[in-house]
Order: C-alpha cells, then sequence, then structure tokens
C-alpha cells in the first residue's frame, strides 16, 4: 500500500474529548470516526488491526478444536422469555420492533440463541462434546460510553458456548478455554492476567475475567506480580489431554489474582509483602461455567448412555475484540504514538523515502516494496513528496514496528536503515539484508 494512494486522515491534535491514550491515539492515528455516543466507523488502519486481532482469535479457536458459525446481530425476543432473561437484562438491551409488531433485540450475547440451535440438532450424549463460536458484532447500551472503543455501545466480540455431557466434561472445556486464551493474547503481545471474577448477568460458579493491566483499568485489582511472569511461550498443548490443559490452568491460577469484585483480603495478606500489588485492568475476555442454567428451561436435552433425557452442561467465553484494539494501545505506547505489537500490526513495517523524485531512491523504495511482498509481507510506502521530520512523525504516531529508511546518502554507500519502533535502535543494511532480516522476525507470526 502506498500512502499516496491510502485513506489515512491523520490529525495533529489531541481531541478535546478523548480522556485516555487509546482514544486519543485512535482519533490523531486515523483508526476510527464517532458516528454516534459510543458507536464507532472503523477506517482502513484501524480496520487492519482488527481484522489481524480476529484472525489470531480465529486461529486459536480453531486450534483448540471449537467450530466456527455466525449468528445474527437480531434476535427474538421469545427466546430470551424462555431463559428468564429477558426482563432482567435491563436497559442496556435495545429492544425493538419490527413491522409485523414482534419483539426483537439487538444482541448483547448469544447464549439463548446458541442453546435454540443446539437443541435442534442434537439429540444424544454421542454427539458431544461440541464447542461452537462466532466473531460478531454487540450492542449494550451503555449509559455513559466513552473511552473510545474500550466502553463502547457497539462492539466486536467473539462469545463460544461449550456444550458436554457433565460438569466433569464441561470444566474441561472451561480450562480448555483458558489455554487457548492465554496464547492468543500472547501471540498480541500481550500479559492478559486470569483473575477470579463475579458471573454477572450470564450466571454461573466459575469465571475468570483476563485483564491487561493499565492505570486506565476500569477494574481494581489485587495480584501476586509473580503471575506475571507466567508465560505458556512455545510449548505444544494437546487440548484433549484434562491433565496436561489442568495442570496449566492450575500454573495460571495459584498465585492470588483477583478483581474488587471477588477480592479476599484475608488471602491477600498471605502473599509475600514484597510481591503484594494493586492496580487496575482492561478486561478483554471472560470464561464462564454455568451448568444447566440454560439448557433445563430451553429444553436442551440429550440422551445419555443410560437412555435417560438429560440437560446439557454448559460454559460460554468471550474476547472483547474491539476492545482489544484500545487495550493494546495502553499497554503499548509512547508519548510520540503506538507502538504495534509485530502480531497485531496493520503493516509489517514503513518504507520512507526521504527524497521523493530522485531516481536512485525511488527505485530502491520500489525494489524493497516489491520485495517485502514477495515474502509475504505488507509495506506502508510513504511515497508523499514531503519533508522527512512530516513523515518521521506519521510513522511513529500510527506505530509501525518497524521502518526502513531510504534516502541518497544511504544509497551511495548501499545501505539503508531500519529501525525499531520499540527500542529506537538503528541498523544500517543492504536493501536486500533488511528484507531478509524483516522476513526472518515475522516468520512463524
Amino acid at each position: 500500500m502506498r500512502l499516496t494512494r491510502y485513506f489515512l486522515p491523520l490529525l495533529k491534535e489531541n481531541p478535546a474529548e478523548a480522556q485516555i491514550v487509546s482514544h486519543r491515539f485512535m482519533l490523531r492515528a486515523g483508526m476510527i470516526k464517532q458516528q454516534a455516543a459510543g458507536i464507532y466507523s472503523w477506517l482502513p488502519l484501524g480496520w487492519r488491526v482488527l481484522r489481524r486481532i480476529e484472525q489470531i482469535v480465529h486461529e486459536e479457536q480453531q486450534r483448540a478444536g471449537h467450530i466456527p458459525l455466525l449468528m445474527p446481530t437480531l434476535q427474538p425476543a421469545d427466546l430470551w422469555r424462555e431463559s428468564g432473561r429477558y426482563d432482567d437484562y435491563g436497559q442496556e438491551m435495545l429492544r425493538i420492533r419490527d413491522r409485523q409488531d414482534r419483539e426483537m433485540l439487538y444482541g448483547p450475547t448469544n447464549e439463548e440463541m446458541i442453546t435454540d440451535i443446539f437443541r435442534a440438532h442434537v439429540s444424544s450424549y454421542k454427539d458431544l462434546p461440541l464447542t461452537l463460536y462466532h466473531i460478531q458484532w454487540k450492542f449494550r447500551d451503555e449509559m455513559r460510553p466513552r473511552f473510545g472503543v474500550m466502553r463502547g455501545r457497539e462492539f466486536l466480540m467473539k462469545d463460544g458456548y461449550n456444550f458436554d455431557i457433565d460438569r466433569d466434561a464441561a470444566l474441561h472445556a472451561y480450562n480448555r478455554h483458558m489455554v487457548s486464551y492465554l496464547r492468543t493474547y500472547e501471540r498480541m503481545g500481550l500479559t492478559a492476567i486470569p483473575m477470579r471474577a463475579a458471573s454477572g448477568p450470564i450466571g454461573g460458579d466459575n469465571t475468570h475475567e483476563f485483564l491487561v493491566l493499565a492505570q486506565t483499568g476500569e477494574s481494581e485489582v489485587f495480584y501476586d506480580d509473580r503471575v506475571t511472569q507466567l508465560k505458556l511461550g512455545a510449548r505444544e498443548i494437546d487440548y484433549d489431554d484434562r491433565t496436561q490443559v489442568a495442570k496449566v490452568c492450575e500454573e495460571f491460577t495459584t498465585l492470588y489474582a483477583r478483581t474488587d469484585e471477588t477480592h479476599d483480603p484475608a488471602l491477600f495478606e498471605q502473599v509475600p509483602e514484597a510481591h503484594r500489588r494493586v492496580g487496575r485492568g482492561i478486561e478483554v475476555g471472560q470464561i464462564f461455567y454455568f451448568g444447566t442454567k440454560y439448557s433445563e428451561p430451553m429444553g436442551a436435552l440429550v440422551t445419555n448412555a443410560e437412555g435417560q433425557r438429560v440437560p446439557v452442561h454448559m460454559g460460554s467465553h468471550g474476547i472483547g475484540v474491539s476492545r482489544l484494539v484500545g487495550a493494546i494501545i495502553e499497554a503499548s505506547h509512547d508519548e510520540k504514538g503506538i507502538v504495534w505489537p509485530e502480531g497485531v500490526t496493520p503493516f509489517h513495517a514503513a518504507i520512507v523515502n526521504l527524497r521523493q523524485g530522485d531516481a536512485a531512491s525511488d527505485a530502491a523504495c520500489e525494489t524493497i516494496y516489491a520485495g517485502l511482498r514477495a515474502r509475504g509481507l505488507d509495506p506502508l510506502y510513504d511515497d508523499r513528496d514531503a519533508r522527512a521530520g512530516e513523515k518521521f512523525a506519521a510513522m511513529d504516531l500510527i506505530g509501525l514496528p518497524w521502518r526502513i529508511t531510504v534516502g541518497p546518502r544511504g544509497l551511495a554507500a548501499g545501505k539503508v536503515e531500519l529501525t525499531s519502533r520499540r527500542s529506537g535502535e538503528t541498523e544500517e543494511l543492504s536493501p536486500e539484508a533488511a528484507i531478509d532480516r524483516l522476513a526472518q522476525i515475522y516468520a512463524g507470526r
């Protein structure tokens, strides 16, 4: 993509309505535009990040054996009356009537609809276990939407639902989701801590929230700081191995980590004082086990091995896909702008031409552009006729992890500059070596 042909409406000044870093930089970097309170258009740069995050979520869900589908945004109210939640959910639910005066709602979540799909097509324990998920837009009519995409009314979310024959099998599904989420967040360059949490309107006994530590987080959190050092890394996980999966979950949940809703001061006091931390966190996902809360009232039954009709045990598991864009920026930025981790960057590298119109510089940039594309990478080529300082400021703001700077002086020595956005370190390399270095960095991502 060449910047002279791209739509990237950058802002030089901080918008007055932006109260937190992610909202400020997303507006300034031309990633979003507000259309109404808590409702945003995703402009091309923001859309690319959103799609990269979505792709990671899809890959890790399917690696864990979960099956994608797509449910609609609008749902019939009758399903929610079956579960008993229609009147209980509150004013966050946007209720609608169609032209036949049928009551509908813009889905804030999908437990009822997925249960309806399941009960229509599954009747035997032989078809279990089963986990279905989708990534879809949701709507919750927040009283005070704020902080940009961090607390909007319309948001993109992955929600998954497991169906199992009994509690033990359902708790394995719960553990499986925890491990898959740990890997998902690590691929995005995040440390997301699973914390014991409250279930809220979803219901259920077992639930963990995944929180990214940030001063602007909406939740107060209490934790043993050793939990931030835990990493899943590249270890291979057999998601069908209950013992292995349970051990990973135990590793990540034994150290104290709780939100204010479930905080236990007496337990927290048992953490060595040197490791006790109180801070704030941004919720980026949550997993629930709620047993037969929906299957019993909605008749989601299967025939078990003894020939009896029994309600299935269920859980739901969500990741805030659009919220993650803001959370990543809150966790990864500096005073100049965003610093994207390699896993979610909208473009893999910037190519900055310091002397647009110079034959040698133009030719070298074209060669590098084509070379990166040939290696499966997406570069953003700043081919504008603008000052070097303006180009560098734009690239720092949008936060691409790597920048290749091309100019007549360096080319005279056969070199270009490869600069890390995160560290600021610059290395002089031949154009071919710079392409090779970037290909190595992104290999396997």
